[in-house]
């Protein structure tokens, strides 16, 4: 009999009909009940033994993880917390799971931390959090191809290999097949980076922005969705070596369109999942409660996760400038009583997550979309400004760009992106301000030469939104495997 997803069957409970499933035994209680999990679902389907049925052997051999078949009928269950459950007729071991081994692993049915999960990360798949957040991770990653697909963008492949830095920050790995030992040397005594296999120094990309570029300067409309690297030594909550982006490009969009992109798509993807992991964030909002109980009463979440995803979904973003931003911050009480950890002494400082938290928690209560910051703290391909900000008396301001953060509750900035510079004599003074060499760049700055157009586009790290949507604390529960310093194991 063809198998059935545990999911399936439990939003038909078409009862009185035979039914097989497989998956991994979750508990196996009083030598007659069966909780299975298949990984369709947050929930487990109850198998009931009769185990004067079944050769004594094979009852042994069902042990917590192991892997078994089930063919039964589906029947009403007669037990509280299910409402169907199957009556096994014929089972069959498909892979045992030895006590003994299963008691030295996160499979042993108790309470585990996450590092301890993350220490065996090929198989926290099988436990009910990280389950519950992947299935979330894939919801996500599915809306994302749908809505730029649904608004007629083209999704663009950019390259993982690149001999440029789009970012200007110079914390990018490395990509050589020279012998580290013994490289090639010049005549000045340098790694001699012509007789590497590609003929030049080359890295792991940190964006495919300037590509996806290219790409909207001829189709419009494009979007890239893939892995994206930066060597930068950070062990916090909020860092990964490896992680994911999506980063839209459009042509003929202005920093407003680019906000209302922002907004909408956003909007769309927690929506999604709103709609189509119920179970799931009812699970992970559960688990969010049991975790926060355990912490002092001033470090615990204002809001239940999914009031928090509703709070993105139902309130219109508030959009102001940095000008008016810091303005606000300036005069607020937290900065005045001094208990901002980064003060904010005048323009042109950058801002914390401390700082877009207020605005979004205590001054607005809703998302903010902040814009138009210093030009000096922003990077080269952002369109300056043709006029300086308005400033408040005794506030010095200075040069701006039409760069855009969008701010959430509880993350601070989740996305940031820009109205792209489209005069090439502006673009080359920002190449140059920022130290980045022209010719690493010439084809970027080229298209700026033939038919050149107002373009906008945003960065969205994947990771970051789905810490977002899962409640979880960590970037490194919401990857599979993460990339962080010291640590590549799986």
């Amino acid at each position: 009999m063809k198998r059935i997803k545990i999911k399936e069957l439990l939003e038909r409970s078409a009862t009185g009909k035979e039914v097989t499933v497989k998956g991994w035994v979750k508990a196996f209680r009083s030598r007659r009940f069966i909780a299975l999990n298949d990984g369709s679902t947050i929930n487990n389907v109850q198998i009931v033994i009769d185990f004067e049925n079944f050769n004594e052997n094979l009852l042994a051999k069902i042990t917590v993880a192991s892997a078994i078949s089930v063919t039964g009928a589906l029947v009403q269950s007669q037990g509280a917390g299910q409402s169907v459950e199957i009556q096994a007729t014929t089972l069959e071991v498909l892979g045992e799971a030895h006590p003994d081994e299963v008691s030295k692993t996160i499979l042993q049915p108790k309470r585990h931390t996450l590092e301890k999960l993350r220490e065996q990360a090929h198989l926290r798949f099988r436990t009910n959090t990280f389950s519950a957040v992947f299935r979330v991770r894939h919801a996500l990653a599915f809306a994302i191809h749908k809505y730029f697909n649904d608004k007629g963008f083209v999704y663009l492949h950019t390259p993982i290999v690149t001999g440029s830095d789009a970012e200007g920050a110079g914390e990018m790995f490395r990509v050589s097949t020279l012998d580290p030992a013994n490289p090639p040397k010049n005549e000045e005594g340098n790694i001699d980076y012509s007789k590497d296999f590609f003929g030049k120094e080359t890295n792991l990309t940190v964006s495919g922005q300037l590509e996806a570029e290219l790409g909207a300067l001829a189709l419009s409309e494009v979007y890239t969705f893939g892995p994206t690297f930066r060597a930068e030594n950070s062990n916090t909550t909020r860092h990964l070596a490896e992680f994911w982006m999506i980063e839209p490009e459009v042509a003929f969009n202005d920093l407003n369109d680019n906000m209302d992109l922002a907004e909408d798509f956003l909007k769309y993807c927690i929506t999604h999942v709103l709609e189509n992991c119920t179970d799931d964030l009812a699970f992970l909002e559960t688990r969010l409660k049991d975790e926060e109980k355990s912490k002092p009463q001033d470090q615990r979440a204002e809001m239940a996760l999914i009031d928090k995803l509703k709070f993105i979904t139902d309130n219109e973003f508030v959009r102001l400038t940095y000008t008016e931003a810091i303005d606000i911050l300036r005069n607020s009480k937290p900065n005045k009583k001094k208990k901002f950890e980064y003060l904010i002494e005048g323009w042109g400082t950058d801002l914390q997550s401390e700082h877009e938290r207020f605005l979004v928690e205590k001054k607005f209560q809703k998302p903010v979309i902040l814009t138009n910051y210093p030009a000096d703290i922003k990077a080269f391909y952002m369109r300056q400004d043709d006029e300086l900000p308005e400033a408040k008396p005794g506030m010095e301001v200075g040069p701006t760009v039409s760069a855009m953060d969008v701010l959430f509750p509880g993350i601070g900035e989740i996305a940031g992106g820009s109205q792209r510079e489209e005069r090439y004599e502006n673009l080359i003074k920002g190449v140059n301000k920022f130290g980045i060499e022209e010719e690493t760049v010439w084809w970027y700055l080229e298209t700026r030469k033939f038919g050149t157009v107002p373009h906008s586009g945003f960065g969205l790290g994947f990771e970051r939104l789905v810490l977002f949507c899962t409640g979880m604390g960590n970037i490194r529960d919401v990857i599979p495997f993460p990339r962080t310093p010291n640590n590549a194991e799986f």
